[in-house]
Order: C-alpha cells, then sequence, then structure tokens
C-alpha cells in the first residue's frame, strides 16, 4: 500500500521529525550557466557585463557546479529516506498498538519497550540528518565546491544513518509476525463473538418465553438468564474499556452459558413428561416390591427348617430392612410429587433418583433370600455338578499353564496347586449330618475366581510378547 507522506502536524510523526521537512527548491541559475557554457567563447568574453550584475549569480566554473549538483543529489536521497523511515515508523505503530490492545505477555511488552527504543534512535538520525540539511543552503549564489563537497558527505552521512535505522527497523518487524498473527486473529474473531453472546441471549430469551406460554414457569432458567445481563452490559462498553482478551473471553463465557439456557429452556416440556412417568413408574415398582418384601419370611422359614444356621443367617434381617426401605421410598415419591408440582425440577430429579436407589436395594435383598434358597436345592440335590464345574476350570487353566513347555511356570502353578487344595476341602464339608452347602457354594465360586486370575495373568504375559520358554 502506497503511504502518504506524512504532514509536518500529523501525531504519528515523532517531535523531532515534524521540526523540519526538506523542501526541494528550484536551480534556475544552473541553467544559465548551461546556457553560457553553450555559447560560443567570444560571446562570453563579449558578456561579461551580463554575469557581474543584474541580481545573476556570478559563475565560478564547472568543478562548483558539479559540487553543487552532487550535494544536491544527496539531500534529494536523504529526503526520500527519511520520507520513507517515516512512513515505515508510522506502519510499524499501528501493529504495536495492535499488539499492545491485544496482548498483555512478556513478549507483548518487550515488543512495545522495542518499538520505543528504536523510536529514540530514529530521533536521533532524524535530528542529525534535518541538522546537515540546515547548515548548507545550496541555493546560495557564492556556494563554493568545498562547501557543497562538505554539504554533500554531511548528506550521504546522514542518508547512510536514515538506511540504517530503517534497516534495523525493517527487521523488527520482521520479528512480530506470530506477536502480530495472533493480535490480529484475536481482533478478528471478538466483534463475532460478541455478536454470538448477543444472539444466545436473545434465543435463551425467546425460549424461556415459550416455555412460560406453555405454563411452566422455569423460575431457575430465568435466573441463570437474569444474572448474565451485567456480563451484557461489560460487553456493550466495548473493549477499548476491558480489553480485547477479557472481551472475548466474557463474549465466549456468555455464549456458552446463554445456549445452555435456551437448550434446557427447550427440553423443559419433555423433561416435565419425564418427571411425570418416573413419578408413575417407580410408585407401581414400590408396590410390587411390598408384595414381594412380604414373601421373604416364607423362604426364611424353609431355609431355616432345612439348613444350618449359616446358609441363612445373613438375611434374618431381609424383611424388616425391606420394609423400612419402601416406606422411605414412598416418602420420598410423595416429596417428589411436590417438587414436580412446584415446578422445582432439579429437586424432583434428585428425589425420584434417591427413590430408584431405594427400591434397587430392596429388590437386591429380596431376590437374595430367594436365589439362596434355589441354590442350595441345587446343590443338596446334585453337588457333584457344582464340583465338576471347578474341576474343569482348575485342568482348564493347567493346560494352559503347560502350553508349550516342559514344567509350569511356579507363579502359575502355585495359585492352581492351592485351588486344588481348596476344592478338596470344600468337598469335605459336605461330608456330616448337616453339610454346610453355603459354606461350599461361596469356597467353590472363590476357588473359580482364583482360578480365572491365573488365566489371565497368563495371557497377558503371553500377549505382552512373554510366551512360554
Amino acid at each position: 500500500m502506497t503511504a502518504t507522506p506524512p504532514q509536518p502536524n500529523s501525531p504519528s510523526v515523532p517531535p523531532v521529525m515534524r521540526r523540519h521537512r526538506p523542501v526541494r527548491r528550484g536551480r534556475p541559475a544552473l541553467d544559465h550557466v548551461v546556457l553560457a557554457v553553450a555559447l560560443p567563447v567570444v560571446a562570453v568574453l563579449a558578456l561579461p557585463a551580463a554575469f557581474a550584475g543584474g541580481g545573476t549569480r556570478r559563475w565560478f566554473g564547472g568543478r562548483a557546479e558539479n559540487q553543487r549538483a552532487e550535494a544536491q543529489a544527496a539531500k534529494d536521497a536523504a529526503a526520500a529516506a527519511f520520507y520513507e523511515l517515516d512512513t515505515a515508523q508510522r506502519d510499524l505503530r499501528i501493529s504495536i498498538e495492535t499488539i499492545a490492545a491485544v496482548d498483555d505477555s512478556p513478549a507483548a511488552r518487550r515488543a512495545v519497550e522495542g518499538f520505543e527504543a528504536l523510536g529514540r534512535r530514529i530521533d536521533e538520525a532524524s535530528h542529525r540528518y534535518i541538522q546537515a540539511v540546515d547548515a548548507h543552503d545550496l541555493d546560495r549564489d557564492d556556494l563554493e565546491a568545498s562547501a557543497a563537497g562538505r554539504a554533500r558527505a554531511e548528506l550521504s552521512r546522514a542518508k547512510d544513518d536514515l538506511d540504517g535505522v530503517r534497516r534495523e527497523l525493517d527487521r523488527f518487524a520482521d520479528g512480530l509476525g506470530p506477536l502480530l498473527g495472533k493480535a490480529e486473529t484475536q481482533l478478528a474473531r471478538l466483534a463475532p463473538a460478541v455478536e454470538r453472546a448477543r444472539q444466545g441471549l436473545l434465543a435463551a430469551s425467546n425460549a424461556l418465553d415459550a416455555v412460560r406460554e406453555s405454563g411452566l414457569r422455569a423460575d431457575d432458567l430465568a435466573a441463570r438468564l437474569a444474572a448474565l445481563g451485567p456480563e451484557l452490559t461489560l460487553l456493550n462498553e466495548g473493549a477499548g474499556r476491558h480489553g480485547v482478551p477479557q472481551t472475548l473471553e466474557r463474549a465466549e463465557r456468555v455464549a456458552r452459558e446463554a445456549g445452555a439456557i435456551r437448550a434446557e429452556a427447550e427440553r423443559l416440556p419433555e423433561r416435565a413428561a419425564e418427571i411425570d412417568h418416573r413419578l408413575v413408574s417407580l410408585r407401581t415398582r414400590a408396590q410390587a416390591l411390598t408384595t414381594r418384601a412380604e414373601q421373604v419370611e416364607p423362604v426364611l422359614s424353609e431355609l431355616r427348617r432345612r439348613f444350618t444356621v449359616a446358609c441363612w443367617q445373613d438375611l434374618q434381617g431381609v424383611p424388616e430392612t425391606a420394609a423400612e426401605n419402601v416406606r422411605q421410598a414412598e416418602v420420598k415419591l410423595a416429596e417428589a410429587r411436590a417438587a414436580r408440582d412446584a415446578q422445582r425440577w432439579p429437586d424432583a430429579t434428585a428425589l425420584l433418583s434417591t427413590v430408584r436407589a431405594l427400591l434397587n436395594a430392596t429388590d437386591e435383598s429380596v431376590s437374595a433370600a430367594g436365589d439362596r434358597l434355589r441354590r442350595l436345592n441345587e446343590v443338596q440335590k446334585d453337588p457333584e455338578r457344582e464340583i465338576e464345574r471347578t474341576r474343569f476350570a482348575i485342568r482348564d487353566a493347567q493346560r494352559l499353564a503347560m502350553a508349550g513347555r516342559n514344567t509350569p511356570d511356579p507363579r502359575h502353578a502355585r495359585p492352581l496347586d492351592e485351588s486344588v487344595a481348596r476344592l478338596e476341602r470344600a468337598i469335605g464339608t459336605l461330608e456330616g449330618r448337616h453339610p454346610d452347602y453355603w459354606h461350599f457354594l461361596t469356597e467353590t465360586e472363590a476357588v473359580r475366581q482364583s482360578v480365572a486370575r491365573v488365566v489371565a495373568r497368563i495371557r497377558e504375559e503371553r500377549g505382552g510378547g512373554h510366551g512360554p520358554g
């Protein structure tokens, strides 16, 4: 983009750079000198008075004019370097202001400090240039060749200084790429993010209005939406007051919360219907469990009559516990109904979860009594089935442990041998007049679990590259 040369009063031009602006003046006297050189020598000798008076410049010869031309060329080159540096500095200042507005990281602060230091060096080079321009009047009629030579040398040095600072400025600008890219990205995200937040709040408000028209109050959602009001005020005040990163973060947070409120409001009718359904379902389940709990006592009576105390002692409290759980579930159901009528949806949901947990526990304990009687009947009728099931698990594990080996790994053989011995001891408990069938069942189950752990370990080791040796 072509930059317009700064005006002397432009606020972007450093103070020193605003003091003077080099002005190219015309050179009419030089035209007379060229004309005179073109005339015949006789004509020149015939016109001495024309160059001696009348306000025209006295001619000092070709060398002086050549030095004047070289000095003027040096002055023009220095002026061009001055304007280019000024333009580059103003462009870079815009980049620095963009970074400072968005980024407060240590790297961004170092960039601002580096630009300020560069500005001081630019001021110094500009001051030397202006001094060189002010020190030499190249339009003087009596400018001598030596003076023109000094002017050319000083102006050339000034140009070199300006070019050197310009190169330093360019290198500094090249290093700002990541910071500037990040800042520009955030600025590009800012306006859309704020607009999304505003639209999100509007959508949430409309969703709440629709819910209220259906007869649902949604007071908790309305309170959450009202809490976002101050956040919208801060967004409207703008990033200039609160900072770009903070405004961007606030806009994204408001948009998320407004979206959540809108989604919950839109789902509220479905949620109310779901709570109504759960109330009916859990009440029906509580009534069924009440009936089932009443059947536990006959099961316990049969267990007491046919099996040893160890087979049923841990089930003695099931009827009382089941009845208490059902009673508490019914109380919580009543509270859930009241919360639903008051449209306290979170409370109703939490109470229904409590009811469900109570009924699950009751179901498990009531089922445990009937399951115990069934398993004891099976093992009393045919204990060999349980024995063979356990022996098969042990033999299968032993074959796996010996696969590809002459001798088993002691880490695997030892627990398998212990499982064999443990099974034999469990079988021994079946002898006698009153066998402890429940102890037998728990022991055989424990043996199978121990064997399963050995099998899992063997497969894990071989699957991981530790095959049999």
